[in-house]
């Protein structure tokens, strides 16, 4: 009788468990159709890269951009960090010197030759606003350009760009860019006043940064747009060259 007592509550202690144990698998199990695609929870934390532009022979910054096919001169912010929606941008002339005319010709003109060879869905369209703010350190929902003054005098441009760059390369992402034009330069049409820093020539380096390319500092590259340094009364920057162009398209493909 004791035997059949034993075995009668070993049984029952089995059986107590598969009940607790499947209680506790019913929530998950519940909960499966409702749970992140798989990949999509690798996509890593929402960070920001931040490049500085220096003036030709000055200090080279420490982010180079993460490379991808180095001969051929480009690299990427990281590979697979792209723009995957359209936003516009805001263009703020206040502290430039410049007209507005000049000012938003030379960005809207950077924005339309990496989109000529990377496709139409990169920037959206931009606009005049003498209220857009510039903040490196939060995000806004707003990717603006700003004239304002940087510590550094040597420091031509710096733009932050927002994004998550850690995850999987199909779940990268960019969401926000912001660049800061150093008005503490003469600024103007390089074509036609060598003394100044061409806006569009700068512009179309920085607005690279903004689609998710890196810089460059081998000198076998520097005829690339997305050459680290520049000069004044430089304008050959304004037109991509074939690294420039390879690596837009590789990003956009």
């Amino acid at each position: 009788m004791k035997k059949i007592i034993f075995i009668f509550s070993v049984v029952l202690a089995v059986l107590c468990l598969a009940v607790v144990a499947s209680a506790k698998l019913a929530p998950a199990q519940q909960d499966k159709s409702n749970s992140i695609p798989p990949g999509l929870e690798d996509k890593g934390p929402l960070t920001k890269i931040t490049f500085i532009h220096y003036k030709n022979g000055d200090v080279k910054p420490s982010h180079l951009g993460k490379p991808a096919k180095d001969k051929a001169c480009y690299t990427f912010l990281a590979n697979g960090a792209k723009w995957k929606t359209v936003e516009n941008y805001f263009i703020n002339p206040t502290n430039s010197g410049l007209d507005n005319s000049l000012i938003e010709q030379a960005i809207n003109n950077g924005v339309a030759e990496w989109e000529e060879y990377g496709g139409p869905d990169i920037f959206g369209s931009g606009s005049l606003d003498s209220s857009a703010p510039y903040d490196s350190d939060h995000m806004d929902n707003k990717n603006v350009t700003v004239f304002d003054s940087y510590p550094n005098p040597n420091v031509i441009a710096v733009t932050t760009v927002w994004g998550y760059f850690y995850g999987p390369p199909r779940t990268r992402e960019l969401v926000e860019w912001d660049i800061l034009f150093n008005k503490d330069f003469a600024w103007g049409d390089g074509g036609i006043n060598q003394t100044v820093m061409d806006l569009q020539n700068i512009a179309t380096h920085e607005l690279g940064h903004s689609a998710g390319m890196g810089d460059l500092y081998n000198t076998s590259c520097s005829a690339e747009t997305m050459y680290g340094y520049s000069s004044y009364g430089e304008t050959s920057k304004r037109d991509l060259n074939t690294g420039d162009i390879a690596g837009i398209q590789t990003l956009y493909k």
